[in-house]
């Protein structure tokens, strides 16, 4: 019983944590940006159509932050944990290093550690799975390691469609450092017309 109530803790701690970021995103809710800004934000990341990607990503963490609270679905909520977590930490947090004081990517290892070791051990009797009958069922390895696999891909795949290319009016002038010249023509001046 101990081990049933210590996995509903851990479940309702990380799912409505996870589910309360996708209601600030979609709602504005829990002084988060609202649909508006959290777009944004996310076409500012390369993330295009901006409001598309929020929608996305506010929806899929409140689904997954509820099937964990719930015990719902077995290995999917927690995929969808670490699909989201590889995207967040990936674009947002990992140029800042580890720890979540400097905006690194603390936090996001934390979440998706829990999920995995949730997908890992099964959400135990307190569940709605182990209610409806479905808990072994969830709990096959192959279902498991599908279902994890598919949230990494995910993540990636979303990685790969990010656009990387500057905002118009933002693109940068190339320069050429260098001293007394650069591709033999003197700092400073004009490059001339090759010579026939």
């Amino acid at each position: 019983m101990i081990h049933d109530l210590g996995l509903l803790a851990a479940r309702l701690a990380l799912g409505l944590s996870f589910a309360s970021h996708g209601t600030q995103k979609a709602f504005g809710w829990f002084d988060g940006p609202g649909p508006e800004n959290a777009a944004a934000f996310l076409e500012g990341l390369g993330f295009k159509p901006g409001d598309q990607y929020a929608s996305a990503a506010a929806y899929s963490e409140i689904g997954a932050g509820l099937a964990i609270a719930l015990g719902l679905g077995g290995a999917a909520g927690p995929a969808g944990v670490i699909s989201s977590m590889l995207v967040a930490q990936t674009s947002v947090h990992a140029k800042n290093g580890f720890f979540a004081q400097n905006g690194g990517v603390e936090l996001g290892v934390v979440y998706g550690s829990a999920a995995l070791a949730l997908a890992s051990t099964g959400y135990g009797k307190l569940s709605l799975d182990h209610a409806f009958g479905l808990d072994e069922k969830f709990r096959h390895p192959a279902l498991t390691l599908l279902a994890l696999a598919g949230g990494v891909a995910a993540g990636y795949l979303i990685l790969g469609q990010r656009d990387h290319t500057p905002p118009p009016g933002t693109m940068a002038t190339p320069t050429i450092a260098g001293g007394a010249s650069a591709n033999g023509t003197a700092s400073g001046t004009a490059p001339q017309p090759a010579k026939s």
